[in-house]
């Protein structure tokens, strides 16, 4: 594979050699730039993805392309609002259906779990079968599953319909991109991007606050219930657009997929198991180590596909592409994992409602929806591998800062500043990231390379949450001292669960533990900066190849 590998010379401002590259420097630059329709899970590729897919060769009427638009915006804001609320509505859950914390977790790790397994597989069915009608398919199964997960009598029943709702997310995500991709041609697309962008940024700013307020004042199986309307409409819209292929698409990789899941979920069960049995229990260490070696067999599976693979593995040999991805994984781990466990901080410690801890978060969906343009200039002024250094230190200042911020407090005393710096470090990081991941592996491969960015920052949302939760009762069990596992384990589903009866020493127990967690999510945005910065040699050397 011919990559263009570019030296951080020219990332910080591109050579115009001909023609073909003043365009992809002016292409790269609109990029940064373009607002980002980040929520608070959000990958950081999705408009690379829509710049990368081909228009139409027929160029269809104004009429649909508004309505076309319209469904996908529809569509992503399901899938968006999902997403945000669901976190605030974990208290309440666990509450109410009296689920330990490794159950409660698997609310959030089915999905994800699934999602990030098969979002490669969703973006090759739409270019294979169709985007629209994958689109529909997609909008479909999500739909049914979260009637389901609205509908749930008990814990083990919305795991399993969240798990299903992740596939539907798998196929709805990368066809809904694709679609405003091949609909808008170059001249109108950023045009779109920006409208899709804007309000994907509304979105994620009203719905956790929406969220909470269901929670409160409805049930928390509102939430899940919100996503059918939202649906009848994306899909009312949809039978209005046309229909695009790839005639060149590849077959689907079920057996990659398969594989990755089942690796990553026996990694998943065996961190979530950690509370009940320990570290040193055999079923604990067997599903961890079955997991990594499942996952080299992914690997390998890959490098044998060659580029027939849903994850090419010839791609990182573009260093520039597998730092981004090292990055990412560092940065959407401490994301991740910071934005579980924060509301249980904010409910069970500050007192805060759902809707409360919900509007809690606003500042950060704020700054990252609306900063991206901003943060796109600099990174334009002063290069992407000083913004990609910047800016993961600046986020984990944030979280060590929420870490040591006490959420009895005043919230503007207490979480505002730490949330906002948090944010500011976020909103520095993810234009450049997104225009790093599309110039590494050159224009060929920039729609692949964004999937693969994308299914990177899911897998890393999904091993923070397992992690950290291993680490957050590692640490509450050492602080509770004198306490056996299982009791230990028993008070910390008891407080997290919001029960009454708690001790002093408990709360305080959980307290430290948590801020450990949040440490541990400083440490690794930190070490993402720290790390791109050695990794990709300095402005004015020759890139490494």
């Amino acid at each position: 594979m011919n990559e263009q590998k570019p030296t951080s010379a020219q990332w910080a401002k591109p050579a115009v050699a001909n023609g073909t590259l003043e365009a992809h420097a002016d292409r790269d630059s609109h990029a940064s730039r373009a607002p980002q329709m980040i929520g608070f899970t959000q990958p950081p590729c999705e408009a690379n993805i829509i710049r990368a897919t081909p228009a139409f060769d027929a160029t269809p009427s104004q009429r649909r392309k508004r309505l076309t638009l319209a469904a996908t915006i529809f569509g992503s804001s399901m899938a968006l609002v999902d997403g945000s609320v669901v976190n605030i509505a974990l208290p309440t859950i666990q509450h109410v259906l009296h689920a330990s914390v490794a159950a409660t977790q698997w609310i959030v790790s089915a999905y994800l779990l699934l999602l990030s397994a098969t979002v490669l597989v969703g973006g090759a069915a739409a270019d294979l079968y169709g985007r629209r009608r994958i689109f529909v398919f997609g909008i479909t199964i999500f739909t049914l599953a979260s009637i389901t997960c609205g509908l749930s009598p008990n814990i083990t029943v919305l795991v399993a319909s969240r798990a299903i709702q992740g596939v539907g997310a798998a196929f709805l995500i990368p066809a809904s991109l694709a679609m405003l991709g091949a609909t808008f041609d170059e001249h109108e697309r950023n045009d779109a991007i920006g409208v899709w962008a804007g309000v994907g940024a509304l979105t994620a700013a009203v719905g956790p606050v929406l969220g909470g307020w269901l929670v409160d004042q409805v049930s928390w199986r509102a939430i899940f219930l919100l996503n059918v309307p939202l649906a009848a409409v994306a899909a009312g819209l949809a039978s209005f657009a046309g229909e695009s292929r790839n005639d060149n698409a590849k077959s689907l990789d079920w057996a990659g997929a398969a594989t990755v899941a089942a690796g990553l979920a026996a990694i998943t069960w065996g961190l979530n198991a950690v509370p009940a049995s320990g570290f040193s229990d055999r079923t604990v260490v067997g599903a961890l180590g079955s997991g990594f070696l499942l996952l080299l067999l992914f690997l390998a599976m890959e490098a044998r596909l060659g580029a027939r693979a849903m994850m090419p593995i010839s791609l990182y040999g573009s260093r520039s592409f597998a730092a981004a991805n090292a990055l990412t994984l560092l940065l959407y781990f401490a994301l991740g994992g910071a934005l579980y466990y924060l509301p249980f901080g904010l409910i069970r410690l500050g007192g805060y409602s759902a809707t409360q801890a919900g509007a809690a978060l606003l500042p950060f969906a704020l700054i990252m929806g609306f900063g991206a343009q901003f943060a796109g200039m600099l990174s334009d002024r002063f290069g992407p591998q000083q913004s990609l250094t910047i800016g993961p230190v600046i986020a984990g200042c944030g979280l060590a800062l929420l870490a040591f911020a006490d959420f009895r407090q005043s919230y503007l005393a207490g979480a505002f500043p730490a949330i906002c710096v948090f944010g500011i470090g976020m909103t520095i990081t993810v234009p450049p990231l997104t225009s790093m991941v599309m110039s590494s592996v050159g224009d060929a491969h920039a729609g692949l390379a964004s999937g693969v960015n994308n299914a990177v920052a899911r897998v890393a949302g999904l091993l923070a949450v397992a992690a950290l939760g291993a680490v957050l009762f590692a640490s509450f069990s050492y602080h509770l001292a004198g306490a056996p596992r299982a009791q230990a384990n028993e008070t910390l589903n008891a407080i997290l669960a919001g029960q009454a009866g708690i001790t002093e020493a408990a709360t305080a127990a959980f307290e430290r533990a948590l801020r450990i967690v949040l440490q541990v999510a400083a440490l690794c945005s930190l070490l993402g900066g720290i790390l791109l910065r050695f990794w990709i040699r300095p402005i004015g050397s020759q890139a490494a190849r």
